[in-house]
């Protein structure tokens, strides 16, 4: 065969076979040119799909809500969208589906696809994960505006993608620019009560939208003058932030409320993020916290703002983020990039102060306020128990409560307190006060009961003093 068939004969079939090829490109183009997906893109910008310019930013996928409201903000009312008809949607540019209908017509012209997405606690909103809508640039250039949403295979949002086009790159930038303006101004996160975590199989996180406590005054129990102080610090600063700038004063702040566990620590912080209705709270998880720069940039951008990082011992002896440097001190890092007028509050939490104190002491200024947040005494474990009763009438004497109490943590009693009013219900049915035989049932089978007591933050059987069981007394 090779005799046969010489080097001019192959060179004449390889030009046949290029002209063919050459041809039926030209053919597939020019019957793709009719594309009505091309052609709505074309005939709005005023030029062929090979000259258009593609401008593009990508932005986190739980970002899609607040990417969409500037984009409707900044169409003009009437705007219709348009959506793309085909194989492969979620895995190709908006340009490359462009491409792909004048190249082959994969992909059609259809209906925008749309998907609902959380902007609170329980509400959500519907925004257009995958379409186009012609507008125009600020100068009036003809542009293309499509939006892309990428989810992973169980639903979670990978990445939100603004795309441009126009014939004239400068109108494309202006275009992308203005929009981004008014995400900042319109974002969907302002005021909210944010929850960051982490999926490992994602590898991407996750935000949650939390309810915003309301917790009063009154249902806080510290020694006195305590909260006071903490709240002056947290919340008082944010309402002087003008007054204080104009004085020359700094804003941001951060505290650390430290203690054994189970004191009020988190419920000293949820009644704070209560007084703060306005404030955009975001809550940092462990796991999580290797967005850390970007959660203190996103309180920057959402001031004012409080960024709440509980545990965070945990975080001191976390080396994860660094082999060199636990976590501690790249969030301390964060802590002193913040601009000193930055109207952001950092609320540490731990039960082991001893771990921080080292690093804190080394970098002095991240943290200006250390409070402890002490086991109850007596008269906080009277206030506990009665304002764990609730609505039932105390019929009972506290005195031997509370001295059996010594030493126990707010958790302990609220549980103690749960158990008495259990012990009244199965008592009566409608049970109008708490006596002192509840009381008595519950502190023997608490007291019994050693590694409840551990870890509801009571006291271990060799701390104990000596103390006769209660009696009840007579009705």
């Amino acid at each position: 065969m090779s005799e046969d068939f010489d080097l001019a004969t192959s060179r004449g079939l390889a030009g046949a076979m290029a002209r063919v090829l050459a041809a039926t490109g030209d053919r597939i183009q020019a019957d793709n040119s009719g594309s009505p997906l091309v052609t709505a893109v074309t005939s709005h910008l005023g030029c062929e799909l090979l000259d258009v310019v593609v401008v593009e930013e990508t932005y986190r996928g739980w970002e899609h809500a607040g990417l969409y409201r500037a984009i409707e903000a900044y169409l003009p009312e009437g705007s219709a969208w348009s959506g793309i008809f085909g194989p492969d949607r979620s895995y190709g540019e908006l340009m490359d589906l462009l491409v792909s209908a004048w190249q082959d017509g994969k992909h059609r012209l259809g209906r925008p696809e749309y998907l609902a997405v959380p902007v609170g606690p329980a509400k959500t909103m519907q925004v257009v994960r995958l379409g186009l809508v012609p507008a125009y640039a600020p100068d009036g250039t003809p542009v293309i505006i499509g939006t892309k949403q990428e989810m992973g295979s169980e639903g979670v949002p990978i990445r939100s993608i603004l795309t441009v086009l126009s014939a004239s790159q400068d109108a494309a930038a202006a275009t992308r620019d203005a929009i981004a303006r008014l995400r900042w101004e319109l974002d969907v996160m302002r005021g909210q009560v944010l929850s960051f975590g982490h999926s490992e199989n994602y590898n991407n996180e996750l935000v949650s939208f939390l309810p915003r406590p309301v917790t009063t005054a009154a249902e806080v129990i510290l020694p006195d003058g305590l909260l006071d102080t903490i709240e002056a610090h947290v919340v008082g600063i944010g309402e002087q932030a003008e007054r204080l700038l104009a004085a020359g004063q700094h804003l941001k702040r951060g505290v650390l409320l430290h203690g054994p566990p189970g004191t009020g620590k988190t419920h000293t912080v949820r009644y704070l993020l209560g007084k703060m209705p306005d404030a955009t709270a975001i809550l940092l998880t462990g796991p999580a916290m290797r967005y850390l720069d970007f959660v203190v940039a996103l309180a920057r951008r959402l001031q004012p703002a409080v960024v709440v990082i509980e545990d965070v011992d945990l975080v001191a002896e976390d080396r994860s983020f660094s082999d060199a440097s636990p976590l501690l001190f790249a969030l301390l890092d964060a802590m002193d990039g913040l601009a000193p007028d930055a109207d952001v509050s950092f609320v540490l939490t731990t039960n082991r102060a001893e771990v921080l104190e080292q690093a804190l002491a080394a970098r002095p200024g991240r943290v200006d306020l250390a409070v402890e947040i002490p086991l109850p005494d007596a008269t906080g474990r009277e206030r506990l128990l009665r304002l764990y009763a609730r609505n039932l009438r105390v019929d009972a004497d506290l005195t031997p409560v509370i001295a059996e109490t010594e030493g126990v943590t707010a958790s302990y009693i609220r549980e103690l307190m749960r158990r008495v009013v259990l012990a009244a219900l199965r008592a009566e049915q409608h049970p109008q006060a708490l006596t002192d035989t509840h009381f008595a049932a519950v502190l023997t089978e608490m007291r019994e009961q050693q590694l409840t007591q551990t870890i509801l933050g009571g006291r271990t059987s060799t701390a104990r003093h000596a103390r006769p069981p209660l009696t009840p007394a007579c009705d």
